[in-house]
């Protein structure tokens, strides 16, 4: 029997691997002229593996079809890819957030275990061969590569990724391949990507990076999600964690008007905040107002809050009156952004969409419709927030593929 499976990212290669594992003839099909391109920048170049959270937890930072993973998840845990990868000699680390690293902070070393995991089961690798076809026909799977040459199968594994991060290889291609044999697609939307908002002070922030914020997003009066964490202004909006685990929650409310709130001091209560505004400006009583925040806010922002707050900011403090001085306090506590919409899937970490899960045996990960088709990692409609939860994502379904194919 032969296995082909396009795409040689995170999902692929499990896949493959625990397909050799069951002594099949397993062909890996990578259109790059190396496996993992974008495992490679994951971490910013460091591979954020997974998270060390209990599994049972993974489900609160999955976003999309989360009990389409239940399966999954419990068969390859986030213990048993960290035991795989130790088994061939990487260390790992635990850092904030749970978050799961090499410890030699460099996510080649990664790749080089799991081209060894290849190696050791037999999988055949394909680099350089891009697909441009696939046909079923008489229960066997023709793929047709760019060089003309078809190559036939018994059972396929779409492994392909999303559309996020094209230079990668994610292009979309499987979506395409999997239409053609039948399947729904549900629309594909960029998340964790930075957001743009419709304010013009923003310009000014450019570079300023929060820590300990609050961001809260809310749709017809009604709040939808808040993080608690880090961010950063750009030129055209707002990004860094909080902002890109916001994208993955909003991009489901695009068509409707959204807001954004910035708690700048999550920490205090109003009333403890309007007792320190009090404090600062009775130290700085006989300076002008642009020069009595310096002491709770960052140099960048205190222009920004004043004009928004309506006070001239010019006037002296002891002038300033108590409503002026609320008004300041509602913008610290809830600076308000009006957004303008995400950056696109070419920018994002993950696409949103994908194969309908309804369509897929989550016990298997084999196409309901297209008998020996199986599906695994982004492809599917499935994603989470940052933090490892996507690349388990990869694992875990290729792990069910794999095993199951």
């Amino acid at each position: 029997m032969r296995i082909g499976i396009i795409g040689g990212g995170p999902a692929g290669i499990i896949a493959a691997g625990f397909a050799g594992y069951k002594k099949k003839k397993v062909i890996l099909i990578e259109k790059n002229s190396k496996l993992g391109k974008k495992l490679f920048i994951t971490g910013k170049g460091r591979c954020n593996i997974t998270n060390a959270s209990p599994i049972e937890d993974f489900f609160e930072n999955i976003i999309t079809n989360k009990s389409f993973l239940y399966s999954a998840f419990y068969s390859f845990t986030n213990e048993d890819i960290v035991k795989l990868l130790g088994s061939y000699g990487l260390k790992t680390k635990i850092e904030r957030g749970n978050r799961i690293f090499p410890v030699s902070d460099k996510s080649s070393d990664v790749i080089k275990v799991l081209e060894r995991f290849l190696s050791d089961n037999n999988v055949s690798v394909l680099l350089n061969t891009v697909v441009i076809d696939v046909e079923y026909y008489n229960n066997r799977f023709i793929v047709t590569y760019n060089s003309g040459v078809k190559d036939t199968f018994d059972k396929l594994i779409l492994a392909t990724g999303g559309k996020s991060y094209p230079t990668t290889g994610s292009t979309g291609d499987g979506y395409h391949f999997a239409k053609k044999l039948g399947h729904n697609i549900k629309p594909l939307k960029p998340s964790l990507v930075p957001i743009e908002v419709y304010e013009d002070w923003v310009r000014q922030l450019q570079g300023l990076s929060l820590k300990n914020v609050k961001l809260t997003g809310w749709v017809d009066n009604k709040k939808i999600h808040e993080e608690f964490g880090e961010m950063l202004f750009t030129h055209y909006g707002i990004s860094g964690p909080i902002v890109l685990s916001m994208s993955n929650v909003i991009n489901k409310y695009d068509d409707k008007k959204i807001k954004l709130y910035i708690d700048l001091k999550p920490a205090l209560s109003r009333e403890k905040l309007d007792k320190r505004i009090l404090r600062d400006f009775e130290i700085y009583k006989n300076k002008q107002i642009k020069n009595g925040l310096n002491d709770l806010l960052p140099q960048k922002l205190i222009e920004p809050i004043i004009n928004i707050s309506s006070i001239d900011i010019d006037k002296p403090i002891h002038q300033i009156t108590k409503n002026e001085r609320h008004r300041i306090l509602d913008k610290i506590k809830k600076l308000p952004l009006t957004f303008k919409g995400l950056k696109p899937i070419e920018q994002a970490i993950v696409t949103s969409g994908g194969i309908d899960t309804t369509e897929i045996n989550p016990s298997t990960m084999e196409s309901k419709l297209v008998p020996g088709l199986f599906f695994a990692g982004e492809i599917i409609d499935v994603d989470g927030l940052t933090g490892g939860y996507n690349l388990q994502i990869a694992y875990s379904t290729g792990y069910i593929a794999g095993t199951n194919v």
